[in-house]
């Protein structure tokens, strides 16, 4: 676990994505984390969406440090997007599944 945490960390400061802010990174961290949690682990598409996640997450704790935020702020609101974007997903919510692609789009390839 720890090596998987350390390696998406060197990936992340490697590959970051350029002007995100905050509030982007916790919206996709949590978009990213709904979609894996939905699909599961099981399926190539799982898979992807686990990196994506942990990704975002990163980039959301990084954005938070840059922006002063404590460490139990950012979790709390990765928590409350993650729980949004799985009653919009749940939903079908055109809007949160368009966000999500964009979320995917951005996130680089991690294999």
């Amino acid at each position: 676990m720890f090596a998987t945490l350390a390696f998406a960390s060197l990936m992340l400061m490697q590959q970051a994505p350029a002007a995100v802010s905050y509030e982007e990174a916790v919206r996709c961290a949590g978009l990213t984390q709904a979609a894996s949690e939905l699909e599961g682990g099981e399926s190539d598409e799982g898979g992807k969406l686990y990196d994506a996640a942990l990704y975002w997450s990163l980039t959301a704790i990084q954005a938070g440090t840059t922006a002063g935020r404590p460490g139990r702020t950012v979790d709390a609101d990765q928590t409350r997007a993650r729980i949004e974007a799985v009653r919009q997903l749940n939903a079908d919510a055109p809007a949160a599944r368009t966000a999500l692609q964009r979320c995917l789009h951005r996130t680089p390839n991690l294999d």
